[in-house]
């Protein structure tokens, strides 16, 4: 893993983990931002209406710079803590993991709950896919017709994403670049606009 790369999951997974008849139930979900956190976290809540808790914690971005830990009722730091915990112990990013406990009638106590809580996460970790993804860029770009020639030559080399696009007097694209060709890229637009072709550029972070 460098700089210019994360570890996140390539897929959801799940786990279980019983102890004294209450029964934990463990989501892990590949996410890229907050939105897609609260649909997953809103159809689990309908699913799973009966439950008595759903503590979950993600992390987000390649740095890991986003996170939350959230109890769901349960005593503070035994729920949200022990799960953000597994995904910071396999360096991961761009991950949420859901705990859906149902109570079987025995408390755990504080100990019995991180406990179980950990493992929960564990088990649905240990059952993803981890891999290896590169930091992106979106590059937003305006050229005149002259420019198109070398602008899609620029894509077919680097293998650039189209994100978006738009016709008019000058093109508007919008591209995904990995943050580790952003210099090199940079520097053959300048190149460009040294010619004299009607240019403007800019790169925005995107979803890593």
């Amino acid at each position: 893993m460098t700089s210019h790369s994360f570890l996140t999951i390539q897929a959801p997974t799940e786990g279980v983990y019983k102890e004294k008849g209450s029964r934990f139930m463990a989501f892990a979900f590949p996410v890229n931002s907050e939105a897609e956190i609260k649909g997953h976290l809103q159809t689990l809540r309908k699913k799973h209406f009966d439950a008595r808790h759903q503590g979950y914690a993600y992390v987000l971005g390649a740095d890991q710079e986003r996170f939350r830990a959230f109890d769901d009722g349960e005593p503070n730091h035994s729920t949200g803590d022990p799960i953000l915990g597994q995904i910071r112990s396999r360096k991961l990013t761009n991950v949420l993991v859901v705990v859906v406990r149902y109570f079987g009638g025995t408390k755990l106590g504080v100990s019995g709950l991180i406990q179980a809580y950990r493992a929960a996460a564990s088990e649905a970790l240990s059952r993803a896919v981890i891999v290896e993804k590169e930091v992106m860029v979106n590059l937003h770009l305006s050229f005149s017709f002259d420019a198109t020639p070398v602008i899609m030559k620029l894509i077919k080399d680097f293998e650039l994403r189209l994100l978006s696009q738009e016709f008019g007097d000058d093109t508007r694209m919008v591209l995904g670049v990995p943050l580790k060709s952003k210099e090199l890229i940079g520097a053959r637009l300048e190149l460009l606009r040294a010619t004299g072709s009607r240019l403007s550029w800019d790169f925005v972070l995107g979803n890593s």
